[in-house]
């Protein structure tokens, strides 16, 4: 899987790892010292609760869904490099209820120092996996930096009456998870050389498959809110679907899917950064099992890059709408459910 003159991707990045955001504590102090934006009727979803995209009407049947995302390499091979940060910006429309529309690169490369095919791969992965999103390529912007980053803006499409954010939870909905967790750990090994090449190719699948699956199954269904899992882990994204929503959470970490051996690399101390500030962020508001040890804690508030989908639906709808993703090769999972109790809560059973 290794570029033609195998350089290492993730060994020019200077944080290496999981690519995560900036720390959820610290990018909420920076937007509250913010003043507030002006109220625009036709902004349907901004920043009030932490939403994957924003929403804006343009008329009473069409809305723009508007994201974006970038990053700095989690993997070796530029191709899958491309293809995992294409299908990570692509998601938060699935996610919104939206359909991609058009997409523009977002590029930082070192031009004189890497070989100009690199940057191509990262390119050409992307653009195929925004081709198999049926979005189209209109543009971008690129600078010269010291470390490769690449992501995409994405523009999407969606009903006003059709947007789904993650507020709309409600008490007695079941959670489905559509990927395992556990790939900021990976990656993380990752730059560490403690991954064998079909572990590698694993981590690297799960990131570079689209959320579109998972999105396409689950529009006719009963579903009051959906978000998906990246930088904030797990537990973080939760845990704004409860305070959005104002409901509480119940996790059942048996039923969590994770990928073969986080545990095992996480007690060898491959656990990044963003997953230690995962935890420290929402410790308070969430009650852990007495036995569940520090591992596990931290494996649930696991940074993850191009994760799936975290759907509540109502509770009717949550076996059939789990048979179907499975049927269909989606790697989904019932993981929870909401409730009335502990609002703005979550309790890990």
């Amino acid at each position: 899987m290794e570029a033609p003159n195998t350089v290492r991707l993730t060994a020019l990045s200077s944080k290496g790892g999981c690519g995560c955001k900036i720390g959820p504590a610290d990018l909420m102090q920076v937007i509250r010292s913010l003043p507030p934006a002006e109220a625009n009727p036709n902004l349907l979803v901004g920043l009030d609760t932490s939403d994957d995209a924003g929403v804006y009407k343009l008329s009473e049947e069409l809305a723009l869904v508007q994201t974006l995302d970038f990053f700095t390499p989690i993997v070796d091979d530029p191709y899958s490099f491309g293809q995992i940060a294409a299908a990570n910006a692509i998601s938060d429309i699935y996610a919104m209820g939206g359909k991609p529309l058009t997409v523009m690169n977002i590029v930082a490369f070192p031009i004189s120092t890497l070989d100009k095919s690199i940057l191509a791969d990262i390119l050409r992965g992307a653009a195929d996996k925004v081709r198999e999103a049926g979005a189209t390529l209109v543009g971008g912007h690129s600078i010269d930096d010291k470390e490769p980053k690449f992501g995409l803006a994405v523009t999407g499409l969606v009903h006003p009456d059709k947007v789904r954010t993650n507020a709309g939870a409600k008490a007695g909905d079941k959670l489905i998870l559509t990927k395992p967790i556990g790939v900021g750990i990976m990656t993380t090994s990752i730059k560490k050389g403690q991954l064998t090449v079909e572990e590698t190719e694993r981590v690297t699948r799960v990131m570079a498959t689209l959320n579109k699956k998972a999105a396409e199954i689950m529009e006719p269904y009963d579903v009051h809110a959906c978000t998906d899992v990246t930088g904030f882990g797990l537990m973080g994204h939760a845990l704004e679907m409860a305070k959005g929503s104002n409901t509480g959470i119940r996790i059942k970490r048996d039923q969590v899917p994770v990928l073969p051996r986080v545990r095992e690399l996480a007690e060898g101390g491959f656990i990044p950064g963003g997953t230690k500030n995962n935890f420290a962020h929402v410790e308070a508001d969430i009650t852990f099992p007495e036995a569940m040890d520090q591992i596990d804690r931290w494996i649930l508030c696991d940074a993850v890059t191009s994760g799936g989908l975290l759907i509540a639906v109502g509770a009717a709808e949550a076996d059939s709408l789990l048979a179907e993703l499975v049927q269909a090769g989606v790697e989904a999972s019932l993981i929870g459910e909401v409730t009335e109790q502990h609002p703005s809560h979550i309790v890990v059973e």
